[in-house]
């Protein structure tokens, strides 16, 4: 293979040309992209003044394909990083009709947008909506808690919610898969002290559907824990024949843990502890397993000793 060489002069003037050429793509590129030129983006829905006395559902998708007049580098960067701005539209016309024009309201909608960013097209232009009556319904809120204590410390009661319900409107079809609404979460770390705070209720993702109130106080009891043990009663269950049975031990000792404030309110009759006979009579046990059936709340068993018991059936 012929290898063609050249002068130093010659070097010189094809290393020109080529920095030449570089030099006007790269000029043809930035022209290109400073002019202008139109371009479609997805963007997302938002509704304001929803009918108050009707119950509407969307028969198309939360998003849009709107034109924007703008430049290459605007179309460029939108595809490396968008810059989401969702289209806010007015349901007023609703009170008289099931659609909306889009396309009437592209003037207001605009006014919200930067001068270089300006919609000249919306697809689809006509939304259209299914109306039903509209219902309300009382849910529970229920706080939904990132919290990490500090050592010994935990939440100590019931967390405490005001409203404890929330009102929802909407559709009847859509009331009926509703239960209950979440807060947002209610994050702290290092927790010792019990928090008392308002946090907003997680945000309604329909335009058909709306809540009240939107935030909620919250108190979360929070107490340093301790241990405490106590000598529990062994109840037999099951004894279906009234068996003279005789059973050893006749109390078993349960260790807990508790907070600080309610540790003298702890007695044994706030605790059950059961054995089961039907375990020897089916199972052949030779000891039963001692079983916690109740205990108070927010106390955390650490062990029951001993964890099975004998027994001795008297004839």
């Amino acid at each position: 293979m012929a290898i063609v060489k050249l002068s130093t002069t010659e070097r010189r003037r094809l290393s020109v040309f080529f920095t030449c050429l570089g030099l006007a793509i790269v000029a043809w590129i930035f022209t290109t992209l400073s002019s202008p030129l139109p371009f479609i983006i997805n963007e997302a829905l938002v509704y304001k003044n929803s009918p108050q006395k009707k119950a509407f559902h969307p028969l198309q998708a939360d998003t849009i394909k709107i034109t924007i007049q703008g430049t290459g580098w605007q179309m460029l960067f939108s595809k490396m990083k968008p810059d989401s701005k969702p289209i806010t539209v007015d349901l007023t016309p609703l009170e008289s009709r099931n659609y909306v024009v889009l396309s009437s309201q592209l003037k207001l909608i605009n006014a919200k947008r930067d001068a270089n960013q300006q919609i000249t097209a919306i697809d689809p232009d006509t939304l259209y909506f299914d109306f039903t009556n509209r219902l309300t319904k009382k849910v529970p809120v229920r706080a939904l808690l990132g919290i990490d204590y500090q050592k010994q410390f935990a939440i100590s009661g019931n967390v405490s919610i005001k409203p404890a319900y929330v009102t929802v409107s909407g559709p009847a079809d859509r009331l009926q898969k509703i239960d209950e609404w979440k807060t947002d979460s209610i994050k702290a770390s290092n927790v010792n002290e019990s928090i008392a705070t308002r946090i907003n209720l997680q945000p309604v993702t329909e335009g058909n559907l709306t809540i009240y109130p939107k935030s909620v106080q919250v108190n979360i009891p929070v107490d340093e824990f301790t241990e405490k043990t106590l000598d529990i009663p062994v109840k037999l269950i099951n004894n279906h024949n009234y068996d003279n049975v005789k059973v050893f031990p006749q109390k078993v000792k349960v260790t807990f843990t508790t907070s600080l404030s309610r540790y003298k309110d702890m007695s044994d009759d706030l605790f059950e502890a059961t054995a089961d006979l039907d375990l020897w009579r089916d199972h052949g046990y030779s000891t039963l397993p001692v079983q916690l059936t109740r205990f108070p709340p927010f106390c955390k068993i650490v062990k029951v000793s001993p964890a099975n018991i004998d027994f001795i059936i008297k004839k």
